[in-house]
């Protein structure tokens, strides 16, 4: 995959997933603006992808405002000269269950994850359609943003958004010849340490030394950083140049397509449904199957 010539940033890459796109990217021959609130992990993000051969800038900045994503852009443009590629990962935490949740825990989380991919994808769009040259959004959802997790309120509500205004921005900047897709990733972090469904088997993992078992990269799709690096290349690159609009999961051996909320089931009565029609008719009609719902909890095979 050739990303000579292109430009990309990547919010919240000091670290973590981040730091794994922000290499793949430019390990494919793109410069890359590394972005985090931490100067250190910025500094050592940005000498560890030169010292590889290639090319970087780093932007200290608090993903969320509209100052931070003009910082992101104008970074880009006056380091590399142009913008092709931005992909918004910059994230955090603050996991309680709904009636331990605070204000500040669910506006906190919204503001970075929702709010910052807003900005900083509006800040990178008006970009591109100015170069005239198309370019590429790789927004970051999330499992918990498709089916809901146990303690992430605010989380699941912000990674579902982003997968909402992802096909949003496929209609608006089609035209403009800038794609916008999402993806779904699964890989042992920091991050995915904290959700209970993940945390035993990476632990493990990690304690041992023993790469994560085969029944686990391929049943359950979750593997490492570098498994899920490939797709936020590809999605960047000339290639993808069709794919737009999309929800793409991505972890261990596994590429997924989501698919898109639809109606699963429809009955008709005529003058409309009152509330006892409802409840006569949803047991063996419209109810019959009813969906399920939360991240599932790794299972190992039986021995």
């Amino acid at each position: 995959m050739d990303l000579h010539g292109k430009v990309a940033v990547v919010t919240g890459s000091g670290r973590g997933l981040g730091l794994g796109y922000a290499q793949a990217l430019a390990a494919a021959g793109a410069a890359v603006v590394v972005n985090d609130v931490d100067q250190g992990a910025v500094d050592a993000a940005v000498a560890m992808i030169m010292a590889a051969g290639g090319r970087a800038a780093g932007a200290v900045a608090a993903v969320g405002d509209s100052a931070a994503a003009e910082e992101l852009v104008d970074t880009a443009v006056r380091e590399f000269g142009r913008l092709d590629a931005l992909v918004t990962n910059a994230g955090i935490l603050r996991d309680r269950v709904l009636w331990k949740m605070t204000d500040d825990d669910f506006d906190d989380v919204v503001r970075v994850h929702l709010r910052g991919t807003f900005t900083c994808a509006r800040a990178a769009a008006v970009r591109m359609r100015e170069q005239g040259t198309g370019g590429r959004l790789v927004l970051i959802s999330s499992p918990a943003g498709q089916r809901g997790n146990f303690g992430q309120t605010n989380y699941a509500a912000a990674k579902a958004g982003i997968v909402a205004m992802a096909r949003t921005w496929a209609m608006e900047l089609g035209r403009s010849g800038i794609t916008v897709n999402a993806v779904v990733p699964v890989a042992a972090t920091e991050m995915t340490k904290t959700i209970p469904a993940f945390a035993p088997v990476i632990e493990e993992a990690e304690r041992t030394g023993v790469p994560l078992p085969d029944w686990l990269r391929k049943d359950e799709g979750l593997g490492t950083v570098e498994d899920v690096a490939g797709l936020v290349t590809f999605l960047a690159s000339d290639a993808s140049e069709g794919v737009t609009g999309q929800a793409i999961g991505i972890g261990g051996d596994r590429l997924a397509l989501w698919a898109h909320p639809k109606e699963k089931a429809v009955a008709f009565a005529d003058g409309g449904w009152s509330a006892d029609a409802i409840a006569a008719q949803w047991p063996d009609g419209v109810g019959a199957e009813p969906e399920t719902y939360g991240i599932p909890a790794p299972k190992a095979p039986e021995a």
